[in-house]
């Protein structure tokens, strides 16, 4: 089974977005932050199941662009789902392989654009 990471420190909107993609992709795991995330993806046991990455562009303790950026140090071909405030800037993110999705947006949208990332990295991967 292939394992979405949300990185989210608001525990209303993970637990949110944590229901909503465990009911349609199966295994969700949250971390608080960015520091979390990126021990977690140093876990073999976890990195192998690993298919997808969902962060805010606002973090706690580093920024969603440098967070992306070691996060495709330690896994180049990791989609990422950056969910960012209205005034984020998609541009920050132009030299990383990112998908965008401004706040708020409809939860058909962040399944949508879930579904399709996780088609493309299972091609990937297989």
């Amino acid at each position: 089974m292939a394992t979405i990471l949300l990185v989210e420190d608001d525990p209303l909107q993970a637990f949110l977005t944590m229901s909503l993609l465990g009911h349609q992709f199966g295994d969700v795991r949250r971390a608080i932050d960015g520091a979390e995330a990126l021990c977690l993806v140093e876990q073999p046991e976890f990195a192998d199941k690993l298919r997808l990455v969902i962060a805010g562009h606002h973090l706690p303790g580093i920024t969603g662009p440098a967070f992306v950026s070691e996060l495709h140090s330690r896994m180049p071909h990791m989609p990422v789902l950056v969910l960012g405030a209205p005034d984020a800037a998609p541009s920050e993110y132009t030299d990383q392989p990112v998908a965008f999705l401004h706040r708020p947006f409809l939860a058909e949208k962040m399944i949508s654009m879930t579904r399709e990332m996780l088609a493309h990295n299972k091609k990937a991967v297989a």
